[in-house]
């Protein structure tokens, strides 16, 4: 491609509202350019990577045997109503009307979707199993697009659903899919790791996320030092052990502490350590009011709170709901003499608290000397975020934290859609099942933007060779001279006839600015046809490496491809 016929608008300054080195850079490098809040267009630099990343995917798809359709953004909310996902999903869910008052949704995710197809075009075990995918366009209304292609409104995925007549059959796929994603992210190049997740508003149980490692991820990944163990923090189940002190037990007594409010204002005004308090969180589980306490130098999490309750929403109750159900405010909440209608859990650190501090469900009072047990009565179980120093929850090492973006999630979601949709086919003994499904998703415009921002210096990119786009960029320093001239067009059509994929800068630009330009695209060879085209000697440099040799034309074309070999 000739750079005088293509759209590649650099920019010289940092766009004011880009705050991460991806983003500022696919601006700043003609790649992308944003629409909306959250929309972008991408850009022809931008399409060629993006179209990379999409070949590895699909002939990583393939090779797993999955097979490639295409299905509509434009749903029918009668799906969704059948799934229960209509009124749960959120508001990220982008929902409008037609002219004659039926409702829709841009697609966020098809799953209800694949299953309505599937059942009505599988009846029979022996079509099973099926593993089918898509690179679609996806809508989500976030409520805060930030970081450019990293948390968009409008984003390009591939989604993949498999459909099972056993869970062998679902296990045995989802390992593929499993190895399919780890050879996708080595391919573009990434640093990157799989943990255990959780399968939020997809539902089912048994999923992975692949996190690529950068400290502005969104995500925290609790890993340990000593082994592969990895997990996204809201996972990773806390082994440590609770040993009670021997300090005698009190009598329990009531103080009055006005304005203290939070752990650390309880903590200073009565004199005590946090972990010597009770944290009391009153969480609205679907249609019920749940107590949740933990130690106070402890976070809930409230993902293990949703698990343990098998629920599909658990959000905190809010003031006036405190106010109602324990008479209280929130930050006087406490565990004692509460009413049999509220269910109290703990974890399992409380159990070990003795002589500690909680609210007493009187504004500004809280009680000292309480101990478990004897003064209240809860369910124990692991209801804490793990941390930094906490034993490894495969009894090696310890548990180290890192910041991940997330660019693929796989999910085992079992009979979660089937069920509800009535996605069923009859077994060998003619008997109606509901199918197995897996679920597997990957962020396309996401893992371009986590490769950015892994693979870029000072002056822009530095792309991995699996995903450049364009192999070779020929610069003609002065185009007004025939020879240069002449000899970049030569060079440029020599490697097009090698299948190369070669950029020819023959713009009429300062060398500096067409320099500044090539360093900041990114790709990996560059080829300098300068003042010695005369004598058939141009300059080849490396991208990555800076290096760079003084070459005869005649041996162009092989010392470039011993290049790219590398």
């Amino acid at each position: 491609m000739r750079q005088s016929a293509t759209l590649i608008p650099t920019l010289r300054e940092v766009p004011a509202d880009a705050e991460v080195k991806s983003h500022q850079l696919l601006v700043r490098s003609g790649f992308i350019r944003q629409n909306a809040s959250g929309v972008y267009s991408f850009l022809p630099l931008g399409k060629k990577v993006l179209q990379k990343v999409e070949e590895i995917v699909r002939q990583e798809m393939e090779r797993a045997g999955s097979v490639e359709l295409l299905m509509p953004a434009l749903q029918q909310a009668e799906l969704w109503k059948e799934s229960g996902r209509w009124y749960s999903y959120g508001p990220e869910l982008m929902r409008m009307n037609d002219r004659h008052s039926r409702e829709f949704a841009l697609g966020a995710t098809h799953e209800e979707v694949i299953t309505s197809l599937l059942r009505d075009e599988v009846k029979s075990y022996k079509r099973l199993p099926l593993n089918l995918y898509q690179i679609q366009t996806k809508f989500r209304d976030e409520k805060r697009p930030r970081f450019g292609l990293l948390r968009g409104r409008e984003f390009v995925m591939k989604d993949a659903y498999s459909f099972h007549a056993s869970q062998e059959s679902l296990d045995e796929v989802y390992d593929k899919m499993y190895e399919a994603y780890s050879r996708i992210f080595e391919r573009c190049g990434l640093n990157f790791r799989a943990v255990i997740a959780d399968s939020g508003a997809m539902g089912g149980k048994d999923t992975h996320e692949f996190m690529v490692l950068s400290e502005i991820g969104e995500d925290t990944i609790a890993y340990s030092d000593t082994s592969s163990y990895a997990a996204n923090i809201e996972m990773a189940p806390v082994v440590t052990q609770y040993k009670k002190s021997n300090e005698a037990p009190v009598e329990l007594e009531k103080v009055n502490t006005p304005d203290a409010r939070t752990i650390e204002e309880v903590a200073s005004f009565l004199n005590v350590e946090a972990s010597s308090c009770i944290k009391s969180l009153l969480f609205k589980v679907d249609d019920r009011f749940v107590l949740v306490l933990a130690r106070g130098d402890h976070e809930i999490n409230d993902i293990k709170v949703k698990n343990y309750f098998e629920a599909t929403v658990v959000e905190l109750a809010t003031p006036e709901e405190a106010k109602e159900v324990m008479a209280a405010q929130i930050g006087s909440l406490g565990p004692i003499q509460v009413s049999e209608k509220i269910e109290v859990v703990a974890d399992h650190a409380v159990k070990a608290v003795v002589n500690g501090v909680c609210g007493a469900n009187e504004d500004g009072v809280h009680y000292q000397g309480v101990n478990p047990e004897r003064d209240f009565t809860a369910t124990y179980e692991d209801f804490r975020f793990i941390q930094e120093g906490d034993a490894s929850p495969d009894g090696q090492g310890i548990i180290k934290f890192a910041k991940g973006i997330e660019v693929g999630h796989v999910f085992k979601l079992g009979t979660r859609y089937s069920e509800a949709m009535g996605a069923t086919y009859l077994d060998e003994n003619g008997r109606s099942q509901p199918m197995i499904m897996g679920c597997y998703g990957i962020g396309v415009s996401r893992t371009l933007a986590a490769i950015a921002e892994q693979f870029n210096d000072e002056k822009g990119f530095v792309w991995p060779q699996a995903v450049a786009p364009y192999h070779v960029h020929v610069i003609t320093v002065n185009v007004k001279n025939d020879e240069q001239r002449e000899l970049g067009e030569t060079l440029y059509n020599q490697l097009l006839d090698r299948r190369v994929e070669v950029l020819l800068d023959d713009r009429q630009e300062r060398v500096g600015v067409k320099f500044a330009d090539s360093d900041l695209i990114g790709i990996p060879v560059r080829v300098t046809v300068g003042k010695r085209a005369s004598e058939g000697i141009v300059e080849v440099k490396m991208r990555q490496t800076g290096e760079s040799f003084e070459v005869h034309v005649d041996e162009v074309e092989s010392k470039i491809m011993e290049m790219l070999a590398k």
